[in-house]
């Protein structure tokens, strides 16, 4: 049965932990204890969101490092009743035994557990431009990518006119540094540095 999102009082994030309904098919997020829910992605969306999880994959498996993707993790920054499920996220498995209830409950709220966080814009392109770079950074997560491959988001970021843009922020002594790439850009990763992707072939997902 699916649950009907609390309208008249904001939710702690461990009211909305409990509240989150089983199996659903629909996406939710927290904002600062109000509960939203995600519009569905568009099929390009998904193949963007596939291509990146593939390649990463494909990228840590043959570096043998301790990572993997897990199918739905949330991630708690500490000082606010906020929740977000990213599009793509990376996980440390050699810092799960610090997380306080990783054992019992899917969600992260350590930087250290985290080795890559990918959000591929939509709608809500502030979220992931303003909302989410805010809190990942406060969090301290090490790598940021923010994709918008339908160049979606404000002038500011993504140029004038606008053009589908790929940012990478690097947290660089507490603050993000973000670089940006474009067409034929080969994506630099502080994570990955032997990365061979160009923006174009992320923005076209392989095809």
């Amino acid at each position: 049965m699916t649950q009907a999102l609390p309208k008249t009082k904001l939710v702690t994030f461990e009211e909305f932990v409990a509240w989150y309904p089983e199996n659903s098919e629909r996406r939710y997020e927290l904002y600062d204890g109000v509960i939203v829910e995600m519009a569905l992605p568009k099929g390009k969306h998904e193949r963007v969101v596939g291509f990146l999880a593939s390649q990463t994959t494909s990228e840590f498996l043959r570096l043998k490092l301790p990572y993997f993707i897990p199918k739905t993790v949330i991630i708690k920054p500490p000082l606010h009743e906020s929740g977000y499920s990213p599009g793509v996220l990376i996980l440390n498995n050699d810092n799960l035994v610090n997380e306080p209830v990783w054992e019992d409950e899917s969600f992260i709220t350590q930087a250290a557990s985290i080795s890559l966080v990918i959000e591929v814009v939509s709608t809500n392109w502030r979220d992931d431009y303003l909302k989410k770079y805010a809190d990942y950074e406060e969090m301290g997560i090490s790598e940021y990518w923010i994709v918008d491959y339908a160049a979606l988001g404000g002038r500011e970021f993504i140029g004038d006119p606008k053009q589908p843009t790929i940012l990478v922020c690097s947290l660089d002594e507490g603050e993000y540094r973000v670089t940006k790439f474009r067409g034929d850009d080969h994506i630099v990763s502080p994570t990955f540095p032997e990365l061979t992707l160009t923006a174009q072939q992320i923005f076209n997902a392989g095809i």
